[in-house]
């Protein structure tokens, strides 16, 4: 190859990288306004770049603030490969969906029946989680169902590989996933895992509950009296970790989580609310008094936000969002979720 032909083509594979969704036909150029995205910029399979800058500081933290060898963490690392999938996955979640689409991929008879017996099957530890968590057992296995259909469906992505992956190829939440990898790798140490051994969903989570590696930090407990905290097999640990979780994101007992608001707001700060999202919060009060609705009140006069769920004519189905369907989003970031959580714990309880 020429000297003249190697720089016409690194110049053309410049161009390409500069304008990927250029392309040429029918004698005209087109150019796309779709982005790139990660899984784009990548192959499976393709190998973490250990001497990169940023796993050189990421060691670095790891041996000088938690005190970890540098021949551990050569060993642990050595072949760690990029998942393309879990990028892919990445950009195309559940949560995207419309409501009328995505409730169903989670509510459904099997889950609903099986819900029931699992409630009846551990009444006494229910009772007890109850007693000292304050959350109430049907949000409780409502969440359990949803993240792991009680526990059958707890992700097969090797989790080392995802949080790698995340860390390394997804620039969008690189910092993000870079303290949840360091966060995983104390926990395998104290917990005693292997690190290579733990699988997951494509987002990082683990377990029954679903928990990522921060969250099982802050919110695991051990309930089953082992003084272990056992998110993968024990029950007793499952079910109150996620009460826990709920607890600290500040759950009300007996209060509400959601009063429906019909098909139609009436009222400027009720829209300006729903633009806003869950920043967007309204006195109970001023959302009963512009509906026209008896409502309760909220749990230390704190305020609503109102959430649009789609339906499948194209309208949208209003609801007010009270703290504790507040407290859920903590748990996932999504409207959807806390809702299809909510809805099904209704019907655990049978209404």
């Amino acid at each position: 190859m020429t000297n003249l032909f190697r720089t016409i083509l690194l110049l053309a594979l410049a161009g390409l990288a500069l304008f990927p969704s250029l392309s040429v036909g029918a004698g005209k150029a087109e150019i796309s306004t779709a982005p790139m995205k990660a899984a784009d910029l990548v192959t499976d399979g393709q190998p973490i770049d250990l001497t990169s800058p940023r796993y050189v500081e990421l060691f670095q933290e790891l041996r000088v603030r938690h005190g970890f060898a540098q021949e551990e963490l050569l060993r642990l690392f050595a072949g760690v490969t990029i998942r393309k999938r879990v990028l892919e996955l990445m950009d195309t979640q559940w949560e995207a969906k419309p409501y009328y689409l995505y409730w169903p991929l989670f509510i459904t008879p099997q889950v609903v029946e099986e819900g029931r017996r699992l409630r009846e099957q551990h009444a006494a530890l229910l009772d007890a989680v109850e007693k000292q968590f304050g959350v109430e057992r049907d949000i409780v296995l409502a969440i359990w169902g949803i993240e792991s259909r009680f526990g059958k469906s707890a992700g097969a992505y090797n989790l080392f590989q995802t949080l790698n992956t995340m860390y390394d190829a997804y620039p969008r939440r690189r910092d993000f996933y870079r303290a949840e990898l360091v966060a995983f790798l104390l926990l395998c140490r104290e917990s005693g895992v292997a690190p290579l051994t733990v699988t997951g969903s494509y987002g990082g989570a683990f377990g029954q509950t679903q928990f990522i590696p921060s969250s099982f930090q802050q919110y695991a407990v051990d309930f089953d009296g082992d003084h272990k905290k056992d998110v993968w097999q024990s029950v007793p640990d499952v079910l109150a970790s996620i009460a826990n979780y709920l607890k600290e994101s500040g759950w009300v007992w007996g209060a509400p989580v959601y009063r429906e608001l019909g098909e139609e707001l009436k009222g400027e700060p009720l829209t300006a609310a729903l633009q806003k999202g869950r920043k967007g919060l309204v006195p109970w009060q001023q959302v009963a008094a512009l509906q026209g609705l008896a409502l309760p009140p909220s749990p230390g006069d704190l305020g609503l936000t109102i959430v649009g769920l789609e339906l499948a004519d194209g309208g949208l189905r209003y609801v007010a969002a009270y703290p504790n369907f507040q407290a859920i989003t903590k748990w996932n970031n999504s409207n959807r979720y806390a809702m299809a959580v909510s809805e099904l714990a209704e019907r655990l309880r049978g209404k």
